[in-house]
């Protein structure tokens, strides 16, 4: 009643539960027609576990939620809800400036992904990626299977892409479109930018600085300044033209 905490939750969604602490890859993202997407990770469950591509699951899925909870898509031999399979871990998820859901997610030793989930569609972990498994052994059948969504971008030697964020060029007119994210085990912000294709994806600038140590999550403010979270000493930094703060 006095506005100071949030209370009185219920539960409209819940998965299936998993031992262990890894891979949660929960990130949530209002569509434009007022619909959920939540994003589910693999739940660390290894190299022959198979639950990302098990679509009666919830984990490695995007689901898709009308707001109180129910499933916004039901396709057959499905769960209710689930809108793409066969995810890692996914760490960002944002719109582009058309609409389409992004996102990105961890791989393993290599391999980490820029996808743009949709519906019905299949992007191969662990059948398919472009990293190795921690032993050095190859995931499953390699880079490419029939019926298996290739990357928008990949990244090989990791870096742990977290956080997401489509830029509307408030401030900075020349990246209006672009793609920027954080590095959550290589220190800095990353910026893609979808006009300029590379072997990989997208071409690729890395800003970085003392503060960008850990960067968790990234967001453009309604300034159109950028702003960071740094887990390193959990501070939230403004990035802007002639800004230093």
């Amino acid at each position: 009643d006095d506005g100071t905490r949030l209370e009185g939750f219920r539960i409209v969604f819940q998965g299936e539960g998993y031992p262990g602490g890894r891979h949660f890859g929960a990130r949530l993202v209002e569509m434009p027609d007022g619909s959920v997407a939540l994003t589910t990770g693999d739940r660390g469950t290894g190299p022959g576990g198979m639950q990302a591509q098990d679509p009666m699951l919830v984990a490695g899925k995007v689901i898709l939620l009308k707001r109180d909870g129910t499933p916004a898509v039901t396709q057959e031999g499905w769960l209710p809800g689930a809108f793409s399979l066969g995810h890692r871990n996914i760490q960002g998820a944002a719109l582009d400036l058309t609409g389409r859901l992004l996102t990105v997610e961890h791989g393993a030793q290599g391999g980490d992904e820029l996808n743009a989930p949709d519906l019905g569609r299949n992007y191969g972990w662990p059948v398919i990626s472009y990293g190795r498994n921690y032993n050095g052994d190859p995931v499953g059948r390699g880079t490419e299977v029939q019926g298996m969504e290739q990357p928008l971008h990949y990244w090989d030697p990791s870096i742990a892409p977290s956080g997401l964020m489509v830029y509307s060029g408030a401030l900075v007119p020349e990246w209006k479109g672009d793609i920027f994210f954080g590095s959550l085990n290589s220190d800095f912000i990353g910026r893609l930018d979808p006009d300029t294709p590379t072997r990989t994806g997208f071409a690729e600038e890395r800003l970085a600085a003392p503060e960008t140590e850990r960067v968790r999550d990234i967001v453009e403010a309604p300034d159109g300044s950028i702003w960071f979270l740094s887990v390193f000493d959990g501070a939230v930094y403004r990035l802007a033209p002639g800004s230093a703060s």
